[in-house]
């Protein structure tokens, strides 16, 4: 049976069961109902934030047209990716990196050299390479009926809804008092585009359809909305096969090739652009027109669905995501700030299964644009992917968690070179786990623990052997690390973490920082819980992780609050920005090494005097997290309702500080709101994040327990 045939059958047999769930009411929340109500609905052109198609690894992003006709919106995956050549005569093995004194031992780092030209340049390109694509542009063609462009001001009475259920965007709009009826939707399981169209401006010749590919280099691909070299035609190929109604596209950039697809209507006529080789029209007949577009890394020569199919595949597949794990009901409630809380519940959903259920970790930006060159953040990983877990959804999660099976044999040598034992995991890093030069890149340390709580979430989802074995060597190799790490003070009698080393804010000197309080806690987590898994396998830990655990530096304190990092000086006038990270160690972290009255004192002193305008997207979510753990539940929801957490129409998400869109805005929302619905290990209230009066009534279903 076909990898096709297979994922049908599958998702058939999940929509009989969930029929029959929805039958017998096993369900007590009406899902169509609370996803439906936030459809969203558009009436004019947005130049910044797209509606968006996808499937997780793949992800189309249209303007109000229901196409990128207006606004050169992206086309993304997690498969797509490009490298500029490397300046003539280096290698990348070459790359010397820099010696930074390491508690009196030489330490290799990846630091760029500026007075080496050679390496300068050679760290310019690890900077940019490999970095994301745009894997191509499909517009509509609109003239008037005597023959000029369509403009935006042109086009009239524009509406175009999001269906959040099904995953299709239907638009309509009108040029010169005709209509254009437009539905857009992805194939769930196949990187594919499928559109539909319906007017007179076809018959009339005034309405076609464009397909240009662009070139990619690292310069147009670090940071923006707009992703692709569209005026550079000579420095990539596109060939062009045609079969009947079948159009094949094989693109060539540099070292990079990937294929497309295109059929369309019987009758329908392809036309070359005669100035841009890259950039074909598809000149249809009648007042309907259809066509599928399917993107891929490798040749396909299987028959594509057609649109009827396309949708109906959509809609199976967003069926059966939206009856999967979790959900909540806000609309019982008597704050009318419900609705926005709800929204944002129900839109980040979406856009998480869009973006983010992929072959590889999410760059920040998601699959809507580009930052930091397209990289994954190995940091950000938890803000991504935590929610996952709590909402019992880890088969959208789990393929991409494979990252550091993929790259264990790397992070391993990565610690060897730098002198010490077990896995190092890097920073910022793409398919190829290249760590780019940049001081953040060498020194930051808060993604070692990650997969140690990854691992846990797996565990406590599927409490099994295959799960240990599946975790093991990452448990016990991470951990290693974590103790190797960490230094002796003899004068002290303690183990210290840095200098050098970035905190989690990244706004220190890397070279004085030290026993920074968010590290210290979640040290003491992942050595502990590793020491469980050594337990739950029956093997002897290493002395080193027993001692290291408990002879580790407390959480620095002064004046009867939590701090950054110890020995900070003016640290709520100087340092009052960016993450306030060190009170996620007890809301993000279960609280290990932390004094509680001490805690919600520094609480308290970050919504005093904390510059809210310089802050990232899961900042909120953060804070929001401590208040739930110290029962402060009206400051929980203030936290995800702040002014400076920002949701756009879309639900694409920001801080004040932030790029757009951060992903990790809308994932750490999401963790919150489970944390605040079903509580965390040994806390059995109710919604202990949701204020206990009749202003919340909150009907849930589903979550799990946080840490």
């Amino acid at each position: 049976m076909t990898f096709f045939n297979m994922k049908t059958l599958k998702f058939f047999i999940a929509l009989i069961t969930l029929l029959f769930c929805c039958c017998f009411n096993v369900f007590s929340i009406d899902r169509q109902r609370v996803v439906e109500r936030h459809n969203v609905i558009s009436t004019k052109l947005d130049l910044k934030s797209p509606a968006q198609v996808g499937n997780g690894e793949f992800a189309f992003s249209v303007d109000i047209t229901g196409l990128q006709t207006f606004v050169p919106f992206n086309t993304m995956s997690h498969w797509g990716w490009h490298s500029d050549p490397l300046p003539d005569g280096t290698k990348v093995e070459n790359f010397k990196g820099q010696l930074v004194d390491t508690y009196g031992r030489m330490v290799k780092y990846p630091l760029a050299n500026k007075d080496d030209e050679e390496q300068e340049a050679l760290s310019k390109w690890l900077s940019g390479n490999p970095h994301r694509i745009n894997l191509g542009r499909i517009a509509f063609s609109l003239k008037k009926s005597n023959g000029d462009d369509i403009r935006p001001v042109d086009l009239k009475n524009c509406r175009q809804e999001l269906n959040l259920w099904t995953g299709v965007i239907s638009s309509y709009f009108e040029i010169e008092g005709i209509s254009v009826n437009v539905l857009t939707t992805c194939h769930p399981y196949k990187d594919l585009v499928a559109v539909k169209v319906e007017s007179e401006l076809i018959n009339k010749g005034q309405l076609s359809v464009t397909i240009e590919f662009p070139f990619a280099s690292a310069e147009n691909s670090g940071g923006g909305d707009y992703i692709g070299v569209w005026n550079q035609h000579s420095l990539h190929q596109t060939e062009v096969e045609k079969i009947n109604n079948r159009i094949n596209f094989k693109r060539y950039l540099d070292e990079e090739l990937y294929f497309v697809s295109l059929e369309l209507d019987a009758g329908s006529s392809m036309k070359n652009d005669l100035d841009n080789p890259h950039k074909f029209e598809f000149i249809p007949t009648g007042t309907k027109m259809q066509f599928v577009c399917e993107f891929s890394p490798e040749r396909t020569s299987s028959n594509l669905p057609n649109v009827n199919e396309c949708i109906e595949a959509s809609t199976i597949g967003w069926f059966e995501y939206w009856h999967s794990g979790a959900a909540v009901d806000l609309s019982e409630s008597k704050d009318t700030r419900w609705k926005e809380l709800e929204r944002r519940i129900v839109l980040s959903q979406y856009l998480m299964k869009v973006n983010e259920a992929g072959s590889l970790p999410p760059q920040e930006s998601g699959l809507v644009n580009n930052g930091w060159f397209g990289r994954f953040h190995f940091e950000m990983i938890w803000w991504h992917g935590v929610h996952w877990a709590l909402w019992d959804r880890w088969e959208q999660w789990d393929e991409s968690l494979k990252i550091y099976q993929n790259f264990l044999v790397t992070a391993k040598e990565r610690a060897k070179e730098e002198g010490f034992s077990g896995a190092r995991w890097p920073k910022c890093t793409a398919y190829n786990n290249s760590e780019w030069p940049h001081p953040c890149h060498a020194f930051l340390i808060w993604q070692q623990p990650h997969p140690i709580y990854f691992a846990e979430l797996d565990y406590r989802l599927h409490p099994q052997r295959n799960t240990l074995n599946k975790w093991k060597e990452i448990v016990f190799t991470t951990a290693d690390f974590l103790a190797s790490i960490a230094h002796y003070d003899t004068i002290n009698q303690r183990y210290v973490l840095g200098p050098p080393l970035i905190p989690v804010s990244e706004n220190v000197d890397f070279m004085s920082t030290f026993n920074p309080a968010f590290e210290l806690s979640y040290w003491r987590f992942g050595l502990k819980t590793a020491l469980t898994w050594y337990n739950r396998l029956g093997e002897k830990p290493p002395e080193v992780l027993i001692e290291v655990l408990e002879k580790l530096s407390p959480l620095p304190v002064e004046d009867g609050l939590y701090v950054l990092h110890e020995g900070i000086q003016n640290m709520w006038t100087k340092y009052n920005y960016e993450h306030p990270a060190l009170i996620g160690t007890y809301g993000v972290l279960p609280g290990d090494g932390v004094e509680k009255e001490i805690l919600e004192n520094t609480f308290d002193k970050i919504l005093s005097v904390w510059d809210f305008n310089k802050v990232w997207g899961w900042d909120f979510p953060m804070l929001a997290m401590t208040a739930a753990r110290l029962n402060r539940p009206d400051d929980a929801i203030d936290l995800l309702l702040h002014d400076n957490f920002i949701f756009d129409q879309h639900g694409l998400s920001y801080g004040d500080g932030s790029p757009y869109p951060y992903f990790p805005s809308n994932g750490g929302f999401l963790t919150a709101i489970a944390m605040m619905t079903e509580g965390w290990d040994g806390f059995d209230e109710i919604t202990p994040g949701f204020p206990k009066n009749d202003m919340w009534k909150v009907k849930y279903e589903g979550f799990k327990k946080m840490p």
